[in-house]
Order: C-alpha cells, then sequence, then structure tokens
C-alpha cells in the first residue's frame, strides 16, 4: 500500500519532470527523491516513469495509476483545506450569551480576541437574565452563558472564571469621595439605587449590607449595574457595584470608585449544557473572556487605584 508521502513524491516528478524539480518542490534533497522513487516502484514490481536524458515520464501502463494519485491528492488537498477552514473558523456559526454585567464590556472585548483567533466564524451573541440562562442552554439556543451568579442544575455544567471584589460608586465631589475605602455604614447612610434584592445578582450587591447587619433599602432600583452606574453619575444616589459592570469607567467620568473597607467578593462562571459537547470555540472563548476580565480589572485599578 501505498503511503502519502510515496504519493505526494510520484506526483511532484509527475508535476515537474524531473527529480531535481519535484525535490525543490517538495523541498527535500534530490537523492532522497530518488531513493523513494526507487523503493515505490520496487515495491509495486512496476515502472512507473520512463526516464529519458534526466526526465521522468509517466509509463503507458501506469497511467491509470497516476490518475488515482492525482485524485487522491486532490482529496487530500481538499481535507487540509477544510482543517484550515475549521482554524478560521469558517462556515461555523456559534451561539454565546452572558448577562449584562458581563455583556456590556467584557464581552464584546472577549469577542475581539475570538475574532482574532477565528477570523471566519459567524457569531450571535446574546444578553440574557440569569433566569433565562437554563432554557437558554437546554433548549441550545446557545453553547455558553457567562455569568455572575453560579448556577446549580443537574443539566448544567459550570466553569468558574474569574475571582473580584465590589467596590463602591459616587457621584463626582461626593463628600465620601475624600475617602479611601468607604464602609458599608458609610454607604447606608445615604440614598441608595440599586437591583432588586430578589434578583440573583441583585442579592449579590446587597450581601455587603446583609452581612454587615444592615436593614436597607433603595430609593431607586434599576435592573442592570450599566443603569445604576448611571444613575449614580447623575447624583441620585451612591451604590455597590461589581468590577466588571465598571469596566471601562471613562464611559462615566461623573462615578467616583472607592473601595470597600468590609471583605467582598465577585466571581464569574461560563455555564454550559452538561449533555453537549463543547466546540473548540467555546473553549476558545472561555480563555479570551478570563484573559478579558483580567484586563478589565487591571485597567479599573490603573484609572481608580482605590
Amino acid at each position: 500500500m501505498l503511503t502519502l508521502r510515496q504519493i505526494e513524491v510520484i506526483r511532484a516528478i509527475m508535476v515537474a519532470g524531473t527529480v531535481k524539480g519535484a525535490a525543490e518542490l517538495l523541498n527535500v534533497s534530490a537523492p532522497g527523491i530518488s531513493r523513494v522513487m526507487k523503493y515505490t516502484e520496487d515495491q509495486l514490481g512496476i515502472r512507473l516513469f520512463s526516464r529519458i536524458y534526466g526526465r521522468y515520464t509517466p509509463t503507458e501502463e501506469a497511467r491509470d495509476i497516476f490518475e488515482q494519485i492525482a485524485s487522491v491528492f486532490h482529496a487530500v488537498e481538499n481535507l487540509h483545506q477544510a482543517i484550515d477552514g475549521l482554524k478560521r473558523g469558517e462556515k461555523r456559526c456559534v451561539s454565546f450569551g452572558a448577562v449584562p454585567s458581563i455583556a456590556h464590556h467584557v464581552l464584546p472585548s472577549a469577542v475581539r480576541a475570538l475574532h482574532e483567533q477565528f477570523p471566519g466564524l459567524e457569531l450571535h451573541l446574546n444578553t440574557i437574565k440569569i433566569e433565562e440562562a437554563i432554557d437558554y442552554l437546554l433548549l441550545q439556543k446557545g453553547e455558553l452563558v457567562a455569568m455572575s451568579y453560579k448556577l446549580d442544575h443537574p443539566g448544567l455544567s459550570v466553569q468558574p472564571l474569574y475571582s473580584g471584589q465590589l467596590f463602591a460608586i459616587l457621584p463626582a465631589n461626593h463628600p465620601l469621595g475624600d475617602k479611601e475605602n468607604l464602609s458599608v455604614r458609610d454607604l447606608a447612610r445615604e440614598r441608595l439605587v440599586g437591583i432588586e434584592p430578589s434578583d440573583p445578582y441583585g442579592k449579590l450587591l446587597m450581601a455587603p449590607f446583609v452581612e454587615a447587619g444592615l436593614d436597607v433599602s433603595y430609593s431607586i432600583v434599576a435592573r442592570t449595574g450599566q443603569t445604576v452606574s448611571t444613575l449614580v453619575a447623575q447624583g441620585l444616589g451612591v451604590a455597590i457595584m461589581d468590577e466588571l459592570s465598571l469596566a471601562g469607567p471613562q464611559q462615566h467620568p461623573s462615578i467616583i470608585v472607592r473601595r470597600l473597607a468590609e471583605p467582598t467578593s465577585f466571581r464569574t462562571y461560563a455555564v454550559f449544557s452538561a449533555d453537549q459537547p463543547r466546540s473548540i470555540f467555546a473553549d476558545a472563548m472561555v480563555k479570551c473572556l478570563i484573559g478579558e476580565m483580567k484586563k478589565a480589572a487591571a485597567e479599573r485599578k490603573r484609572l481608580s487605584p482605590y
């Protein structure tokens, strides 16, 4: 049975007409080509080429073989093209989702990094609520959801992405802005803006007050972290916000970001259907999300070091 290497050598001789030319096509030595050719003819027990003044001409009896070799070679070329297309993401379409705190800044940055790896990949992106994530994945509307809340469901698998902190945000020129660190007790005396505590994400943002034993209520309740940040920028109150929602703080120059004195924790996760195999694009997206979350936190710290 001929190997792909032997087929490659035979075709190179057919194309070039000489051993030297075949060697140049394959970027190998001419003696190596000669050895492979001699071994192949001995193995097959037939003469494939007539050698006249250094040129190689296919023999009449071997023409059928050459036609088959050409077909095999083209099939291999098509295989390589298909593999290269897969590496670029061509003719592939995937759907990813993210909760608003991640979809606002981190997800687009991660998509940019993913597109650099797979420029031909078609992407469908969805901003979804936490409670929508289960149906989104189990009904196969999408392959991955980036979340700020760990879902416990037998049909889902969860992979940690990032662990960070919560921060206080204040309107510019607010008196509390003179402090480097703020206690939740400082915030509790102010007008508070936040997200409904019955919402899983809202519960996360309310946790520092609950853990401090403070019974607080919001003056304004919003749906997303971006809306909360905008309300604070308008001078309508103060809030607690996760650091990824604060990514790109230049978008809200009227906000002051301050570290909380109390320890806080903010974690993100990639959630998948447990019954569906992951694509190479989903695995790559996880790496991109992790990288962009780290970059976003570093950028927030650079712009607002408190």
